[in-house]
């Protein structure tokens, strides 16, 4: 497994600064998020060539627009301009150079806003019709469509989730799997070991559930996941891809932050 870490965590710093520290600090890979600028091919191609000098690899895209643009809502423009970014957002992926797209699938309702509420069984059929319309780009292309758990009251257990990706019937329809986002509602273990091979991006969380909110959300290793069971699970089914760290952004002391999340992967990976 490869250790990688989101490029939010350098808050404001310049880009390539960034990419040097977390160099530096031992991680092997970064994850991009999508940004307007991304619409220019020669940009996501300069992007690329910048992370590359840097030594690193690029573990996957992020595209946090499905939040604002889902592709369960009500509103059929919403759901087209998602789809647009879905299938754009693609094609950025193979210019990257990374076979992996983190995806909302959709929004049945969140907890700091009303104005998505979408009944769930029509939001579960919208989702999934929304995502095969960009199966055979993502085929094409050799990407992969990464449906991740998030805090949307959507896919609630890990055999909802398997069925849900099963469906669409497409190998290049998976899991993006967000370990300290589930501890709210589950155990990681046991969402890895039902998921299995459809697991092909892992985001590393820690979770307090004695504060059961957004601000439960803390540093690795100072949450309540069980790292060791985790890292079971995951050798169980044979998960040999990234291990990207989600933690931030910060805009003061970034470095001290990325070198302790480093030094925790590392723990977490039993390595030191």
């Amino acid at each position: 497994m490869k250790k990688s870490i989101n490029i939010g965590v350098i808050g404001n710093r310049d880009f390539k600064d960034g990419l040097k520290i977390i160099k530096d600090a031992g991680f092997e890979a970064v994850e991009l998020n999508y940004i307007e600028e991304m619409g220019s091919r020669r940009y996501v191609e300069d992007l690329r060539e910048t992370v590359s000098k840097a030594g690193l690899e690029i573990a996957s895209l992020l595209t946090g627009q499905f939040w604002k643009f889902p592709l369960t809502s009500d509103d059929t423009e919403k759901r087209k301009k998602g789809e647009e970014i879905l299938a754009k957002s693609i094609d950025i992926c193979e210019t990257l150079g990374t076979d992996a797209l983190l995806v909302v699938p959709g929004v049945v309702g969140t907890l700091w806003s009303a104005e998505e509420r979408v009944r769930y069984d029509i939001a579960y059929k919208r989702a999934q019709e929304s995502i095969k319309k960009a199966i055979p780009l993502a085929e094409e292309k050799k990407v992969y469509i990464c449906v991740e758990n998030v805090w949307n009251k959507f896919l609630l257990s890990p055999i909802e989730m398997k069925r849900f990706v099963e469906e669409i019937e497409s190998e290049y329809i998976g899991v993006y799997f967000d370990v300290g986002n589930i501890l709210i509602i589950g155990y990681p273990e046991d969402w890895i070991r039902i998921l299995g091979k459809k697991i092909k991006r892992i985001h590393l969380k820690d979770f307090k559930t004695s504060v059961g909110n957004i601000g439960g959300f803390c540093d690795l290793l100072e949450g309540d996941t069980n790292w060791n069971e985790v890292i079971k699970a995951l050798k169980e089914v044979g998960y040999d891809s990234y291990l990207t760290a989600e933690i931030g952004p910060y805009k003061q002391f970034p470095e001290t932050v990325i070198y302790n999340t480093s030094l925790a992967i590392d723990k977490i990976l039993g390595i030191k």
